[in-house]
């Protein structure tokens, strides 16, 4: 805590003689001279002038958006978000990925029977859809829990991606990703790991089912929106699959920087 002491001298013009001060009294006399300017005007900061570090100005970007997109209602945490953003953000600035307009988010922390894929339009701070996505059948049942980048594991590898191009395959137009994270998810290319639609993934499944349908580690999403969301999204966007490990989490070097 600071304390500044001021000394006040009065000024007292020429022209003001001692019989005036003794004919209007003090009270005139102290009204009659000009008084200096308040000292706060001169302390006062230029607010305009302070500047945030880097990380806070991201993190100050990434809670406008998280609130604009009411993401909070929609079951994706402000944390999970964060995150994201974050990685997004560090793999912009690597030239990882070459597109800025789209980021998704697989939200693999949430029960499988709810709509946990995100795909945010960044520039125009939309989100374009929201809707159910599965995890690997050995990462466990409703809630993914185990992870890994082991061939043949049949489990979700969780961090950062980028997609890849398009191709025809039994699921029909399916999109290659490519994993970033070495040690996590950097197999994924060679696990034949794909967003591609299945009939045991979206709300009709649901129905006489107590949980989505599981695939060998991909991210599959509903069969009729597949198309649509492959197209959104292919050709060099970002794809986060958030699980909040905190092996994952402690050793991600893209999150870690």
């Amino acid at each position: 805590m600071f304390f500044v002491l001021l000394s006040i001298h009065l000024m007292v013009p020429s022209n003001v003689t001692t019989s005036m001060a003794a004919k209007n009294g003090p009270a005139r006399l102290l009204a009659s001279v000009s008084m200096p300017a308040p000292v706060t005007d001169t302390l006062k900061p230029s607010i305009s002038k302070l500047e945030l570090p880097a990380k806070d100005v991201a993190l100050l970007a990434a809670d406008s958006i998280y609130s604009n997109l009411g993401l909070a209602r929609k079951g994706l945490s402000r944390q999970a978000f964060r995150f994201a953003w974050k990685g997004y953000k560090n793999l912009l600035s690597k030239g990882k990925i070459r597109r800025d307009d789209v980021l998704s988010i697989c939200d693999f922390s949430q029960s499988s029977k709810r709509r946990r894929l995100y795909i945010i339009d960044v520039e125009a701070q939309k989100l374009l859809m929201h809707t159910f996505v599965a995890h690997g059948r050995n990462s466990g049942s409703e809630f993914a829990r185990n992870f890994s980048n082991r061939p043949e594991s049949h489990q979700s590898s969780l961090g950062f991606y980028v997609t890849r191009s398009t191709y025809y395959g039994e699921h029909g137009l399916s999109l290659k990703i490519d994993g970033l994270e070495r040690g996590i998810n950097d197999k994924a290319l060679a696990r034949h790991i794909v967003v591609h639609g299945s009939d045991y993934v979206g709300k009709d499944f649901l129905k006489s089912n107590k949980m989505t349908g599981r695939s060998y580690g991909c991210p599959a999403v509903p069969k009729e929106l597949a198309p649509k969301i492959i197209e959104t999204i292919k050709q060099g966007s970002c794809l986060f699959i958030y699980h909040p490990s905190k092996k994952y989490l402690n050793s991600s070097k893209i999150l870690n920087v």
